[in-house]
């Protein structure tokens, strides 16, 4: 559920409970401070979810959680590139993000994510490129790579691959 600044805060005042900045330093504190890898898969999943609401994007740009959703990408545990994806794909909708995600090669590892065999990393890695094409990152994200990659998904048996690649493809690859 999306929330204002005024609902989030007459609820706290109500409840007396802290604020969403101080909760969600709470978890990137967390995550940084556990060795045990089941708790930090579930706060990675509880910062996606957060991901969710643009009302936490200011707050989840300042705890560089961004960030850390891209070295997700990177890790061998293919939750963690799971989360890390879904994270992504929450955030990359704000222009904002979009931009961060591209100039910290975001763009790179997210296409790294392409040669997973989980399902939900593809299609995540695949919406995500969607999001983050505009006039302005088209040259960014356009490339011969992607387009090819994409032409590969657009043949598969899966019709959620083969959709989401046939959008892509016909939004920006004209002829």
């Amino acid at each position: 559920m999306f929330s204002s600044e005024k609902y989030i805060k007459d609820q706290r005042e109500k409840s007396g409970r802290r604020n969403r900045f101080d909760y969600l330093q709470s978890l990137v504190t967390e995550f940084q401070d556990t060795d045990n890898e089941e708790s930090k898969l579930q706060i990675l999943a509880n910062l996606g979810n957060f991901a969710y609401d643009p009302i936490n994007f200011n707050h989840l740009r300042e705890l560089n959680v961004v960030d850390l959703f891209i070295d997700m990408l990177s890790e061998n545990n293919e939750k963690f590139v799971e989360f890390g994806m879904a994270g992504l794909c929450n955030l990359c909708v704000e222009s904002t993000n979009r931009d961060h995600i591209i100039k910290n090669e975001g763009v790179d590892a997210i296409m790294q994510c392409f040669s997973s065999t989980n399902e939900e990393i593809v299609l995540n890695a695949m919406t995500t490129l969607i999001y983050l094409v505009t006039p302005a990152t088209r040259k960014d994200i356009i490339t011969e790579e992607i387009v090819d990659c994409m032409k590969q998904l657009k043949t598969s048996t899966n019709p959620r691959l083969k959709n989401l690649a046939t959008i892509f493809l016909q939004d920006n690859c004209h002829g």
